[in-house]
């Protein structure tokens, strides 16, 4: 009776839902797993969203509540969220790599509303797909790379050349201990511009302001170190942050929710 109990216990684990996916690389970011409510958020960069399991509600800005199966929403648009439960796909492309007209290829049934698509059915197969098979994060990366192809702008964005260089030096730089960001003339002058024609040609090209998306840019960080296995406090120290607190305040006003709700139990 003990080792038919054993057996049962391991087959209900083996039947219950997957933890979160992440996938952080080659200028993607992908998210799958259960969302309840996302409060108004913004991002730096321009996202898809697919209801894996069926439609989800959305509001753009101070919009009214809507209810689709897919959206694309292009960065720096405030938006809510609310699934109830439900998993939720969430494939960010990095403004270097491609833009949002990558991912409206990705939608069906699409109507433009406050700047964003929102569709009634779209690319869901392949998505959902990752979230339910428990070694995903084996393939995602060349999975979502196709899915990106797929939708015929696989090609890197045609923007100043001067950019995707200081984005360099960003990267490189990475941020000072303790939260105290890396002066933006720093960065500036490996694109050989001074600090303010910089941030203008960063807004005007990328559609957001610099300092939007190095905020970005410092959160994917912290959530690529848990990824791969660090504790909060760690991952916020490695990317910047002052404290976990600082992080756990930033994430919630980046995704409109805790962290601990797609940062707990997530996949190695």
């Amino acid at each position: 009776m003990a080792e038919s109990g054993r057996l049962y216990e391991r087959a209900a684990a083996e039947n219950a839902a997957p933890g979160p996916l992440w996938h952080l690389g080659g200028g993607l970011t992908f998210f799958a797993g259960p969302l309840d409510y996302n409060a108004s958020h913004q991002h730096g960069a321009p996202v898809y969203l697919a209801g894996l399991h069926g439609p989800f509600g959305l509001r753009i800005g101070d919009g009214p509540w809507l209810t689709c199966r897919t959206a694309a929403i292009p960065m720096g648009v405030l938006h809510e969220l609310d699934l109830g439960g439900n998993p939720l796909a969430v494939f960010y492309v990095e403004p270097t790599v491609a833009g949002f007209d990558a991912l409206a290829p990705l939608l069906r049934g699409a109507e433009e509303t406050g700047g964003a698509l929102v569709g009634s059915a779209g690319e869901t197969g392949l998505l959902r797909d990752l979230y339910e098979d428990r070694h995903a994060t084996r393939w995602a990366g060349e999975a979502l790379r196709d899915l990106l192809d797929f939708s015929g702008k696989q090609a890197a964005r045609s923007i100043d050349p001067r950019l995707p260089r200081a984005l360099q030096a960003l990267r490189e730089a990475g941020e000072e201990p303790g939260g105290a960001p890396v002066p933006v003339a720093r960065i500036a002058r490996a694109a050989g511009l001074s600090a303010s024609r910089f941030q203008h040609l960063f807004t005007e090209e990328m559609g957001v302001p610099f300092r939007r998306y190095r905020a970005w840019s410092r959160m994917r960080a912290a959530i690529a170190e848990i990824v791969d296995g660090a504790n909060f406090t760690t991952a916020a120290h490695a990317a910047g942050f002052a404290d976990q607190a600082h992080f756990a305040h930033d994430f919630r006003r980046t995704f409109g929710a805790p962290a601990s709700r797609s940062l707990t139990g997530i996949r190695r």
